[in-house]
């Protein structure tokens, strides 16, 4: 069955890696990442829910995720932590990744529907938006944030279909993201799915998905 959809994922894919981000991070505030997993993992066993995926989800603000990660961090740190510049650091170390935003719009010259489907913070939106011209590129935009729904759940993926319209079934979207669990859910749904690693081998099994056609 022919592709008529492309569906991309925003951090990681159509931007430079996240590690980048996170890295940055420790490097501003000597917080090692692990530590912040670990402080959040302690979070979500009190709360049956982590609690980065409900600040994707838009259930809580960041400002309240960010304080009460502060104060799980006591433990490790024996102090708590300012972590206000969370944002301000991550998108400071982020890119806009030029061959894929440049493959993207190409494919919606060459006529695909074309969704960005993210997982990301209602407060960021202003940021991740500013850095590529996301309105130019794709007719729809689904934000976890907003939606109340994350990847890899399947109700973000059936939005997103039907967002897109024109009857369009799973078998005809291509679908591509740097997380492997995304990428296995979107498969299970009947997508043509391509987990990014790299943009010489993204974009080589992209175009081979599309001459399938």
């Amino acid at each position: 069955m022919p592709i008529r959809a492309v569906i991309s994922d925003f951090g990681g894919v159509l931007t430079t890696p996240l590690l980048r981000s996170f890295m940055a991070f420790q490097d501003e505030t000597g917080i090692d990442p692990e530590l912040l997993g670990i402080a959040m993992q302690r979070i979500a066993e009190r709360r049956g829910e982590h609690p980065l995926y409900e600040l994707e989800r838009g259930r809580i603000a960041e400002s309240d995720f960010l304080a009460e990660l502060s104060r799980e961090l006591v433990v490790e740190l024996g102090h708590a932590p300012e972590l206000h510049r969370f944002s301000e650091i991550y998108f400071e170390a982020l890119d806009p990744n030029q061959p894929m935003i440049e493959l993207m719009a190409d494919l919606r010259g060459r006529g695909y529907r074309m969704a960005l489907l993210t997982n990301n913070v209602r407060e960021w939106e202003p940021l991740w938006r500013a850095m590529l011209p996301v309105d130019e590129i794709f007719e729809v935009i689904v934000d976890s944030a907003f939606e109340g729904v994350r990847k890899p759940e399947r109700e973000i993926y059936e939005l997103t279909l039907e967002r897109l319209g024109n009857g369009i079934g799973t078998a005809e979207c291509l679908f591509v993201d740097d997380v492997e669990v995304n990428v296995a859910a979107a498969s299970r749904l009947g997508m043509v799915a391509i987990h990014f690693i790299s943009n010489g081998q993204a974009i080589s099994e992209i175009e081979a998905a599309l001459s399938r056609e």
